[in-house]
């Protein structure tokens, strides 16, 4: 049980994580799941639902609740796949891709805020090792 401490160390970052980043996507009135649809389809074009579920890590019944609500504020668009009737295309209109425009760097310089306290090199290893853990865990 030697991998409890890095456990408690990893769901303890994700918390403190959310707590700085909450209220900012909050106070642009957008929920977190909201936003990262909204960053996902940012400046790409249409996706399936499930690669757009893929890309945000949303569920299927989250991200079903999700597209609806933005589609009825008019922040996105869902046509027929042409590739696959089954399926529908979802993309930004241009109302959220302005939306986007604005929120997306906003965000970003107040992740800055506090991403910026670490050195290149800290950072650097704090990337290899999430990505060893995602490895461990996807594989």
């Amino acid at each position: 049980m030697n991998f409890l401490p890095a456990l408690r160390n990893l769901v303890s970052a994700y918390q403190s994580f959310e707590r700085y980043s909450a209220p900012d996507v909050k106070a642009m009135g957008l929920t977190t799941t909201q936003f990262d649809v909204i960053a996902t389809l940012g400046n790409q074009p249409p996706m399936t639902c499930k690669d757009l579920g893929e890309k945000t890590l949303v569920t299927k019944g989250t991200l079903t609740g999700v597209l609806e609500r933005l589609e009825v504020k008019g922040i996105l668009e869902r046509k027929l796949n042409p590739e696959d009737a089954r399926s529908q295309m979802i993309g930004l209109t241009k109302e959220g891709q302005a939306l986007f425009e604005r929120v997306f760097p906003m965000h970003l310089q107040h992740l800055e805020k506090a991403f910026s306290k670490l050195s290149e090199k800290e950072l650097a290893e704090v990337t290899k090792s999430l990505q060893v853990i995602n490895h461990i865990f996807t594989n």
